[in-house]
């Protein structure tokens, strides 16, 4: 089965979104945006995902779908999100702990 990113993000600039998308744009990757501050189910599953509104939250899914393929990996109490790979996601990231996630999933050579 094909997998698709997902981002979770905001409407408004971001340094962390914008050097995401580079990366993205740079490799060729598609991926879908998801508004966190236009979509109020988003929003809350970043906060619930994360304790934050931590953008961008990045998620590997089904296609079509919002939520990650396989739960993913919990994050330490008051631990965050930053830059934490946890499986099927990852939030806030550099450039290469998303290009090694990237990588990981397939989604890069």
């Amino acid at each position: 089965m094909d997998y698709e990113i997902v981002m979770y993000s905001r409407f408004s600039p971001c340094p962390y979104v914008r050097r995401a998308k580079r990366v993205f744009e740079r490799e060729n990757i598609p991926y879908r945006e998801m508004l966190i501050d236009q979509d109020p189910v988003a929003k809350q599953r970043v906060l619930d995902w994360t304790g934050f509104l931590s953008v961008p939250t990045i998620i590997v899914a089904r296609p079509g779908e919002d939520l990650p393929y396989e739960d993913p990996a919990p994050l330490a109490a008051g631990e965050s999100p930053r830059n934490v790979d946890r499986g099927s996601m990852i939030t806030e990231p550099g450039e290469i702990p998303l290009e090694n996630w990237l990588r990981k999933h397939g989604f890069l050579k």
